[in-house]
Order: C-alpha cells, then structure tokens, then sequence
C-alpha cells in the first residue's frame, strides 16, 4: 500500500510538521516504515515534502444519512410495494423451483447414457469423456440450487 505524503502527515502531530517543514518516509533496518520530520540518522530515508509545514488538520463534515428533499413514502404505499415484492419473489422462487427439477430430470437422463464416443474398446467406459460431458448438467443444477438459495434468502429479509 502507498502511502501519500497528506496520509502519512495525519500520523504525525500537528505541531511536529510546524517545527520542521520536511517529513521524511525512512525504511529502518528491522523492515519497518517511520515517518519523521527529525533528520534521520540511519536507515534508508527518502524526502516527502519539504518546506510545506502543515499545522492544522479539519475532520470533514458528516454527511446526511437522507437528503431532506428525498421523496418519502407513506406507510400504505411501502405495504403494498413490500407485498408486491414478496408476490414477485415467491413466483420467481416457484419457478425456479420447476427449473431445478427439470435440470435434475435432466442430469439423471444424461448419467444413465452412454453414447458410443465414451466407450473404449473392450466395454469400458472413458471416464473424462463422461465426466467433462456432465459437468454441464451438474453445473445447471448448481445454478438453479443457488438461485433457489438466494431467493429464499431474500423472502426471509422481507418484513
């Protein structure tokens, strides 16, 4: 992480850096970084600023959690968007939930074949071919299992 020269001065007491206008960044034999406004005596240093003494420092003002012209919404119209919110997620969640089976339906058909390309000769199987071609369908099925997931997820944070 770099450090900016305003970034390091903000370790420092205000008063050091008025005492001296040079801030040093020294790397010191142990491998640990100091920032100093004394001239170094050892170690690797290198000048951050020089003859720019800063003496004070301002906090920045808090900002408003919400803008007072922000649009509200009364309590009858939060219920019905909540509700239409919930009607939503629960038909997502119902279809998603038909996605999930027919992916599974899928994966079963697809686990039971064995197409000529994956059988070697002598009546066994070649396990990577079968494999790498169902991953797609393991794959879809993990899909739909995280949406399924998530939607609940969501359908439990609503009021």
């Amino acid at each position: 992480m770099k450090i900016t020269p305003l970034l390091a001065a903000l370790f420092l007491p205000a008063g050091a850096l008025a005492q001296s206008g040079t801030l040093y960044k020294c790397l010191g034999p142990d491998g640990r970084t100091t920032y100093t406004n004394q001239k170094p005596t050892r170690g690797t240093c290198e000048i951050l600023m020089q003859d720019k003494p800063v003496t004070t420092f301002s906090a920045p003002k808090p900002r408003q959690a919400t803008p007072t012209d922000f649009p509200r919404v009364n309590i009858d119209q939060q219920k019905a968007r909540d509700n239409d919110r919930r009607a939503i997620l629960e038909q997502e969640l119902a279809a998603e939930q038909k996605h999930l089976e027919a992916a599974k339906r899928e994966l079963a058909e697809q686990e039971n074949l064995y197409p000529p390309e994956e059988r070697i000769v002598g009546g066994g199987i070649h396990v990577g071919r079968r494999e790498e071609r169902l991953k797609t369908y393991r794959d879809r099925v993990q899909l739909h299992e995280r949406n399924l997931e998530a939607l609940r997820k969501e359908l439990a944070n609503l009021k």
